[in-house]
């Protein structure tokens, strides 16, 4: 089912290209493959960082009118979390802001991301995030990201950012394989899905 186009005032010309081009690629439905992705991506990352990781938490998260988890993994034990969140919530929307990847290895340790609503709804302590850029376009579609619920040491920031930024180019190449051809050009790692 194609995603509303949006219309009236507040929406700038990247959110409706961000929807068109999610249309033209038939995504926004939750998907077996992105949530496998998550999985994989939530497995990759306490594997990557050994013991001081928990097996966290992972999304493919596509932002419009809200954000929507495409892909979920929710870690046995934890509290289920839902398929969408406020724009307003969680870490993803600064990394679309920025437009490059934020790694927190302790939510804590940086009082403006300690007082984000996702701390006391879930207790979420680390946070690893990467956009979701389409290379041909420019468009930045979502984040994927990972999220747990022990603070973990400052030496862990740059694994999980080398972690999280391949993973991003391999969930392009999923959702757009001309994204990963464009991105094998100009140098990026390994395209291929995690598993």
């Amino acid at each position: 089912m194609p995603l509303p186009t949006p219309t009236g005032t507040g929406f700038d010309a990247e959110f409706q290209a961000r929807i068109q081009l999610l249309n033209n690629l038939n995504l926004g439905e939750v998907e077996d493959r992105f949530d496998a992705f998550a999985t994989a991506l939530a497995t990759a990352f306490a594997a990557r960082l050994g013991e001081d990781a928990e097996v966290p938490y992972a999304m493919v998260n596509l932002i419009t009118h809200e954000q929507q988890f495409v892909g979920l993994h929710c870690p046995d034990g934890k509290p289920t979390v839902g398929r969408s969140m406020s724009r307003e919530h969680g870490y993803c929307p600064e990394v679309v802001q920025r437009r490059g990847a934020l790694v927190l290895p302790d939510v804590y340790a940086h009082p403006r991301f300690a007082a984000n609503a996702v701390v006391d709804q879930i207790g979420i302590r680390t946070y690893a995030g990467a956009p979701l850029i389409h290379r041909p376009t420019g468009t930045l579609l979502g984040t994927v990201c990972v999220v747990g619920t022990t603070g973990l040491p400052l030496s862990t920031g740059e694994p999980s950012r080398e972690l999280i930024k391949d993973h991003a180019v391999r969930l392009m190449n999923l959702m757009d394989p001309r994204s990963g051809r464009q991105a094998r050009h100009t140098g990026s790692n390994t395209l291929s899905a995690p598993g």
